[in-house]
């Protein structure tokens, strides 16, 4: 693969990934939109399906890493970092176009929320649940989580070994796919596999965090919607943001190095 190929491979499939996997989350969150208040069975198939999309759609491009954390642990795995920097700038832009399609997408559903007294308060407005519920986070503004995550309950230690946890589940799943099929990987089925993956952690390990497990699905949204001129949209929860990316990357290396004790 060239570097060519590799940079726009990753960032046409990150901007997928986003684009189909904030859009679930966005569709879920806001008034005036047909599947709101679907619940998080529709957030975790949607992004296990936004998952399989981008990966057959990149994968010829660049191998569909769609991730630092999986960038990271081939690198570990293989011994070759030459190719990362074009990988996770790929990752990045990715992530970023695809977060700003989100908001276009859903532009008037974003207007309609956040100029609705009930979510954003002011003369008039009424306390909901929905406002108890974002209170938690602080510092996080009304429609963040459609952007990037937040834990349900504050706790460094607690979010950084959940965000760890599930990112070795998604590296292992990943790195011995290549020990299927005499060692020929799985081919196309491989991206279902990893899909599969990715809902099966959102479904089990995603509630205290929302399961970001990649650093680029996180940052690179949380950058957009600190530069997007929503109105009333609150904080971008800068003083989390280290968790969901440094967490899968400690992810990636302790995934690679059980796959190098345990499997190589």
């Amino acid at each position: 693969m060239s570097s060519s190929d590799i940079f726009i491979g990753e960032t046409i499939g990150t901007a997928i990934l986003i684009l189909l996997g904030g859009g679930v989350c966005a569709a879920v969150t806001l008034k005036a939109s047909k599947a709101r208040n679907a619940g998080w069975l529709a957030i975790t198939f949607g992004w296990g399906f936004a998952v399989l999309t981008a990966v057959y759609i990149s994968g010829p491009l660049s191998g569909a890493h769609l991730n630092p954390a999986v960038t990271v642990a081939l690198a570990i795995k293989n011994s070759d970092w030459s190719n990362v920097p074009v990988y996770l700038a790929g990752q990045l832009l990715g992530a970023m176009i695809g977060a700003a399609l989100v908001w276009v997408a859903y532009y008037g559903q974003f207007h309609a929320h956040l100029t609705d007294k009930e979510i954003v308060g002011g003369p008039g407005a009424q306390d909901t649940a929905a406002k108890a519920v974002e209170a938690q986070e602080t510092g996080a503004g009304p429609v963040l989580g459609i952007f990037s995550t937040g834990p349900e309950i504050r706790n460094v230690a607690q979010n950084l070994a959940t965000e760890i946890i599930g990112t070795v589940v998604l590296i292992l799943a990943v790195l011995t796919q290549g020990l299927n099929d005499k060692g020929n990987g799985l081919g196309v089925l491989g991206g279902l596999v990893t899909a599969l993956v990715v809902v099966s952690i959102g479904l089990s390990l995603g509630g205290p965090t929302g399961y970001a497990i990649n650093p680029a699905r996180d940052l690179g949204p949380r950058i957009v919607h600190a530069l997007l001129p929503l109105p009333n949209k609150g904080g971008s929860d800068w003083s989390y943001a280290w968790i969901p990316v440094v967490g899968p990357l400690i992810g990636a290396a302790i995934a690679a190095g059980i796959y190098n004790v345990a499997f190589a």
